[in-house]
């Protein structure tokens, strides 16, 4: 699915301890960078992250699938920017695409699936009300 117009930029800093002996970006750390922007978009539209939601909520958010494609290396040089938004919100879960750029140039791009859960029970739960009423104007409209 094709990067939504205007959806959310989350900036990182990457810095030298983010990469291995070949100069680039630790694969691992890719990963971890798309999770940082999610929680971010998180916190700029509902005003709480995945912490809050634990602890505050008893929402739990377990991820329940993870795909990248790797497309540029990732070094220090510039900012990585992670476009995120949200494409698909079913009865259980959510579903994010991250991009991440630098420079320019198309690094990686992801989807990410999230089951909404009690959190202290760990059994799946649909989404609250107000976290639909939220993420739903952001959906990518169909054709």
């Amino acid at each position: 699915m094709p990067r939504p117009e205007g959806c959310f930029a989350h900036e990182i800093r990457v810095t030298w301890g983010d990469c291995d002996p070949a100069r680039i970006v630790y694969t691992g750390r890719i990963p971890w960078f798309a999770l940082d922007a999610i929680n971010a978009w998180w916190e700029a539209h509902v005003g709480q992250g995945w912490y809050q939601f634990e602890i505050d909520r008893n929402l739990g958010t377990p991820f329940v699938h993870m795909s990248l494609d790797f497309r540029s290396p990732i070094t220090p040089r510039h900012r990585l920017v992670c476009h995120t938004w949200p494409e698909a919100l079913g009865e259980t879960s959510i579903t994010f695409g991250v991009e991440g750029e630098q420079d320019g140039a198309l690094c990686f791009e992801g989807r990410f699936v999230c089951v909404f859960t009690v959190a202290d029970r760990f059994t799946k739960t649909p989404p609250p009300q107000d976290i639909r009423e939220i993420v739903t104007p952001h959906l990518p409209r169909l054709a």
